[in-house]
This record gives C-alpha cells, structure tokens and sequence, in this order.
C-alpha cells in the first residue's frame, strides 16, 4: 500500500495505466479516433482558424457542388496531417520539424534546440511527400508509407534514427542540425511565494526546472509553478518573468547568466478578492484527459497554489469512449478535500457528464461518485436525458452547472440549435432551467463568452434564476495546444463566490447555488443595488427607485455596462459608474466589465459578467414576453433535433424527452399566461 496521501493505490494505478497508454498511442491514449481526437496532436502546431480555413478550402476545391451544411462531414473525410502540411508557413513552430522529400532529395527544416548536454530532445516530425512517387520512411523501427502528396505527423526524438528508402539503399536523415550545444548556467528564482514563472531564451524557447513538463500556454509562452527554483539554463540573453493567477501584475527581468545567479521578482497584488469575502474558483478543469504528459495530483498542488486559485475542482470524465479518466480519482476523494488543500486554497474532486448532442454539465462539491459520466459515445443512445443527471448530481450534493455553453454568437433561437451536429453545446439548459434542474450556466468558457452571456441573459428574462460561473476547461495532461486554451493554466478564467465565512466545499457551492458570483477573466467586478449585491432579491412596489452601481478593478477593462432584462441601464469608462432605476415590472440587474485582447486575458478578450439582483415587483420575479416566446421558439426547435438526430433505442427514450420539452414548455406557457 502506497503512504503517499497524493498517490493512493487506486489513483496511482490509474496514472500508470495512463502511462502505458501514452507510451503506445501517443497523444490520443488509444480514444476513439473522433475528429476532435484527431486534432490532438496536430493541433500543437496550427492555429484553428487557419487550419480549418485551409480544410474548408480544400473541401470547396474537391466538392464545388456540395452545399454547405454537408461540409462539415467532408472536412472529417480529410487526411489531417497534409492540411497541417499545407498550413505550415515559413519556419516550422518550434518543437517541430518537416522532412521535406523532393525530386532532388529531402531537405529537414526546423529551429535548432539550444541544449545544455547530448542527451535526446523530444521532437515531432512532418514527413512530407512532395514526391510523384510512393516514399517509404523509417523512423526507429516503424515504417511510413506515404503516397505521394502525402504527410505524416510522428513524434520521437532526436536520437531516433530516420532513414528514407531509396532505390539505391536506405539514405540516413541527418538529425544533429535539430540542436546545438550551448555554455551550461544555473538560475535561482524567488518570489516569497508560490507564482507561475516563464523563463525563455532567443526564439522564445522556454527553460525549465528538472523534470517538470515543458508547458506553454495559449500565446505560447513557457511557463512552471513553484518558488525558490533552480534551473539549469544556457549562458545567453534570458527573459525571466512572474506573475500568481489574475489577482497579480506580471514582473519581469532580462539577464544574461553565468555561473549561478538568483534573481528574486514579485509580482504586484492587483486586488485581493478573499479580504472582502470573494473566492476565485475554477470550476472545470481535468488533471488527465489524453495529452502528453500524465498528470499526477502533486502536478495540481503545484499549479494551484502557483496561481493562487482559491477552489479547483477536478472533473473525472470521458474522452471519446468510454473510459473515465480520473474516476479512481473521484472515488477514492468524493466527499473529502484533497491532500494540499488549506484556508484559503481548496481541491476537490468532480465530474462532467457529456452528451455531445443536447450538452455537458459540471459538477462541485460531490459526496460521493455518479453512476453515469456520460451518454452518446461509441454508439449509445442519447439517454437518459441530462434532466435525471442533474436530479442524481444534486442527490449527491452537487452544484451542477452547464459548461462552455456555447461556440459562436447567439441571436436566434435558431443559432443555439446550429446545423444540429454534436457540438457539447448546451442545448438542453432551457429544459433544466425550467425545471429548476440545474444551479448555473458557464458564460466564461474556451468559446464564445459573447453568445453564451446573451443566451444566459435570455434564461434570465423568461424567469429563470441562475448563477454565472467560470470553467477554463484546462486540461493538465496537455503541455501545448494552439486550437484550444487546454494547456493554459487552471483560473485564467474564474467563478468568483461571496462565502459567508471560512471557505468550504460546502460554503463555496451554497454561494453559487444562491448565485453570489460573477465570472471573469481578471477584472474584480462589483455590483450592488441599494446595496444588495448578486443574488439577493429587492422586492418593490411598481414605481419604485432604486440606485445602481457599478465598479471593476483591473488594468485591462475599457468599458463597463448595467444592464437590465430590458438592455442597458448605463455605460461608461472603467472606475465606477452609477444609475437609478425607475421599476415599473420586475427586471434584474447585472454588470458587465469589457475590453480587447490583453495578457492578463488567456484566450478571449476581457470580459466579467455578474450574475443578478432580481428586482421583483409585489413578490413577482421578471419574466419578459420577448424572452419567453423566445425560449419557447428554442424548444420548438430542440424537440425537431431529438427526433431527427438524436440516436435512441427505443420510443420510449425518445418520449423521456418529449415529456421533459413538453414540462418545459407548460413552464414558460404558464409564465406568460401569468
């Protein structure tokens, strides 16, 4: 038995089947080879709207007469690694290199790996047939027939031997020019406290301590968690910053080392949420979910207190198939705060249940494991319906929230349907929000935070009460990834929570359950009317006044916005802004805080959403007609979706969700009526 509080038996067996895994599949763990497991690997290296910009290009050039709605299957169809091939422009990215095999011979492009010594540098390489003629790769002990015009993407390392058949015998590629030998230096780096470091030399190509993954982050850059940090590290011009998570500035020093050298940097407090009584929380992100690297709880401790979260919750979920990742995980801690939790610092254990077609849901504060993560994969019925895994989550005491509610801007209760294709989308919120099945809704999320705040505020407006919250969706088994924010670390984007007193798994959920939150990508957003903050409820008479402000701190915000059910109530620069509203019905109130592109923001723009003060009118909670007809016209549309696309086995799973459409339906009817 293992005396490791981080590694119990269980959970350590599961990280060394995961290893085995990695090692004979790669990146993919042996998953289902879905399209969005196909676009692991490759997507280390290309950017997802120029890649699919290319993958659409070519579908148009093949099928000129094919309509739109059937590109998305033919795009599938593709050979994945010939469009990275065709994407790549210039120098390959680093950490990859292209075997470019011409008429003349082959050439091997890539940027030369500064090392400190000769052991292997892992490396991926692109073989790329420019050929008229069939070629044949070895690399290692594995043959790659490529047609020509062909490409294949493999990762090895640059002790790996690559030869190419030719008719006159195998011809060797020479590997050395993939790295060059630097003076060896050592680096010491300090902060007082647990920060996040990025350290990097020319070319951007990051440094790091012994044995921690080379991780980057969406824009690219390098970064480790910890304090007090030895690195060995060339004798060149290096870059050295820190920060802690989105409550810190960033701080930063060029050097140039030789010998060993300390150089000690703190970064600046911005705000300090927990001395009002606000909890930053990252409530979706995996410790394992395929990658690179296998992902081991110390990895979690480290990166959590590094950015300083105050709660990660840890989902245990599937892939592609049916395997749960993590589930060993959940139930071995379900129920129980994780080893490094503290006072201010809080891991648990949770799930996702996915169904690709209607949605995903997240899940806090668990006392013990669901009996189902998910429907819909490897050829199962999409059932049950996502109602009766909210009924069992919250039996098991969770908080269950929608997650990254939706991809693209939302107008019409058309666009929240889309082409109808699985896209884990939340399709079924207006269902379970009815029903009062489910606590919140992701509006900061890896997609659009623009399309899921309208679609948010939508729910809001036909009666509907729930809280806005956060999940990054990073994924820590990931080092690198250009399509998706996953290797970004956890609390980029943060569920804020105002706790009644010390923080608990228990106090953390009932402040999101009661909706005192906002979300964020950095700014601290507050709101408050005739001092009620988010949440709470003002019950007036009609003709009633009441004040509203607004305030944000944060570098990054532009612009600063109250909104009511009936659109904005005041704008204006970021500081403080203030209104008064005159109620004639019920409404509510949020803020909303914006801004363009910055470096505190990881992968969307600058955005804060609070969730609302429901100003209620002689006990009557607001409801819109507009938002109403809208939310009846979205489960119109949900109901021809589950006839036409969703598999199901019998007509029995199908009348499962007709009759909760149709509750639905009796719910928002009702309230427009009323």
């Amino acid at each position: 038995m293992s005396d490791d509080p981080m590694l119990p038996d269980a959970v350590a067996g599961a990280l060394e089947e995961y290893r085995r895994a990695l090692a004979e599949h790669g990146v993919n763990w042996g998953e289902p080879l879905s399209r969005y497991v196909r676009l692991m690997s490759l997507s280390r290296f290309a950017d997802e709207d120029t890649f699919f910009g290319a993958a659409f290009g070519r579908i148009r050039a093949a099928h000129p007469e094919a309509i739109h709605a059937e590109h998305e299957t033919l795009v599938s169809g593709l050979d994945f690694d010939e469009v990275l091939r065709d994407v790549l422009d210039g120098d390959p990215p680093d950490g990859l290199a292209v075997l470019r095999l011409t008429p003349e011979g082959h050439r091997l492009d890539g940027r030369p790996r500064a090392v400190l010594d000769t052991r292997p540098v892992p490396l991926t390489l692109l073989l790329d047939n420019g050929r008229a003629s069939p070629v044949e790769v070895c690399v290692g002990a594995r043959p790659y027939r490529l047609a020509p015009g062909g490409a294949r993407l493999v990762d090895l390392d640059t002790a790996t031997e690559v030869t190419i058949a030719e008719a006159t015998g195998a011809e060797r590629v020479d590997m050395s020019a993939m790295t060059r030998l630097a003076a060896t230096a050592r680096l010491r780096v300090r902060a007082g406290f647990p920060c996040r470091w990025s350290v990097w030399s020319g070319g951007g190509q990051g440094w790091y301590p012994e044995g921690i993954p080379a991780r980057r982050d969406y824009h690219g850059t390098p970064y480790f968690h910890g304090d007090d940090i030895v690195l060995d590290v060339p004798a060149e011009p290096l870059t050295v910053r820190v920060t802690r998570g989105m409550e810190y500035g960033f701080a930063e020093r060029s050097v140039t080392p030789s010998g060993e050298i300390l150089v000690e940097l703190t970064p600046a407090r911005l705000y300090d949420a927990a001395a009002r009584g606000w909890y930053g929380g990252d409530l979706h992100v995996h410790l394992n979910f395929t990658g690179d690297v296998v992902a081991t709880p110390a990895m979690a401790a480290a990166t959590q207190h590094g950015e300083d979260l105050h709660v990660l919750n840890l989902l245990a979920a599937n892939v592609a198939g049916p395997r749960v990742f993590d589930r060993e995980a959940l139930e071995h801690w379900a129920g129980r705060d994780l080893p490094w939790s503290d006072e201010t610092h809080l891991a648990r254990m949770g799930a996702e249940y996915r169904n690709d077609l209607l949605g995903h849901l997240h899940a806090f504060g668990l006392t013990a494991a669901p009996s189902r993560y998910h429907s819909g994969f490897a050829g199962g019925p999409d059932w049950p319906p996502n109602a009766a895994v909210c009924q069992e989550l919250r039996d098991l005491g969770a908080v269950v929230g929608y997650a990254h509610a939706f991809h693209s801007p939302v107008e019409t209760p058309g666009d929240v349907i889309g082409t109808g294709r699985p896209q884990c989308t939340a399709r079924m919120a207006v269902v379970d929000a009815a029903l009062g099945l489910v606590d919140s809704m992701e509006i900061l999320h890896f997609s659009s935070a623009a399309g899921s705040s309208a679609v948010y505020r939508r729910l809001l407006g036909a009666g509907n009460r729930l809280a806005a919250v956060a999940g990054t969706d990073s994924m820590l088994s990931f080092t690198r990834q250009r399509m998706e924010m996953v290797a970004s670390p956890p609390g980029w984007e943060r569920t804020y929570a105002r706790v009644d007193g010390p923080l608990t798994a228990a106090s953390y959920a009932e402040a999101v359950r009661l909706g005192r939150t906002f979300a964020t990508t950095g700014p601290f957003l507050e709101l408050a009317v005739e001092g009620h903050g988010p949440g709470d409820t003002v019950d007036l008479e009609p003709g009633g006044r009441v004040t509203v402000t607004a305030r944000v701190a944060g570098p990054e915000v532009e612009r600063l916005s109250i909104l009511t059910a009936d659109g904005v109530l005041a704008e204006g620069p970021p500081g403080e802004i203030t209104a008064e509203l005159v109620v004639g019905a019920p409404t509510y109130v949020v803020a909303l805080a914006e801004g363009g592109p910055h470096p505190r923001s990881l992968f969307t723009g600058v955005f804060a959403h609070t969730s609302p003060v429901y100003v209620d009118v002689r006990g009557r909670r607001a409801v819109r007609a507009e938002d109403l007809h809208w939310c009846l016209e979205w489960l119109d549309r949900l109901e021809r979706l589950v006839r036409e696309r969703a598999r199901l086995d019998t007509k029995e799973q199908l009348g499962d969700h007709l009759d909760l459409i149709d509750e639905a339906r009796r719910v928002y009817l009702s309230r427009l009526l009323g």
